[in-house]
């Protein structure tokens, strides 16, 4: 059980790095406009989150398991994932839980960083976004209003219609 448990954790840990590499490679793509680079680094970053998808199912196994050697009842229904992997720690070794739970924080602590990175460039991106569409309603006046489908919800311009005449 607990060479299984070190396994998974590893195998996610080492997956949490490469996906901050791959998501430092985005921000940069992003920000400096190269798209092919863009959809390349989110491809590969689709494919981490596959692998890290199928370790966390095989880790639900391994609780599974856990609940059923050790015979505890409401096992899966009253704990989180984080009190299901501590329920498995306490029954190992004293050597053992302090190597688990040490990777187990470790890991924790990549994704948090990784997900404060996203939303950091999330944020950068909708800022942009909306930068973008505040100098297109006061450039193009005209189109400033809102347009409503006959559903009757809001609408937004398509610009991929617009020319711009490239002299003022």
């Amino acid at each position: 059980m607990y060479e299984k448990c070190r396994d998974i954790l590893l195998q996610e840990f080492e997956l949490i790095e490469n996906a901050a590499a791959v998501q430092e490679k985005i921000r940069q793509a992003v920000t400096e406009r190269k798209w092919t680079i863009f959809e390349d680094n989110m491809s590969a970053m689709n494919t981490i989150e596959g692998k890290l998808e199928n370790l966390e199912l095989e880790r639900e196994v391994l609780f599974s398991v856990h609940q059923t050697l050790t015979h505890q009842k409401s096992f899966s229904d009253n704990l989180d994932d984080k009190g299901r992997f501590y329920a498995l720690v306490t029954l190992l070794p004293e050597n053992q839980r302090n190597e688990l739970t040490s990777i187990y924080r470790s890991l924790k602590f990549e994704a948090m960083k990784l997900k404060a990175a996203n939303e950091s460039l999330f944020s950068y991106i909708n800022g942009m976004k909306s930068t973008l569409q505040d100098f297109i309603d006061l450039a193009f006046i005209e189109r400033g209003g809102k347009m409503y489908t006959k559903d009757g919800t809001h609408f937004s311009h398509d610009m991929r219609s617009m020319v711009l005449n490239q002299s003022f």
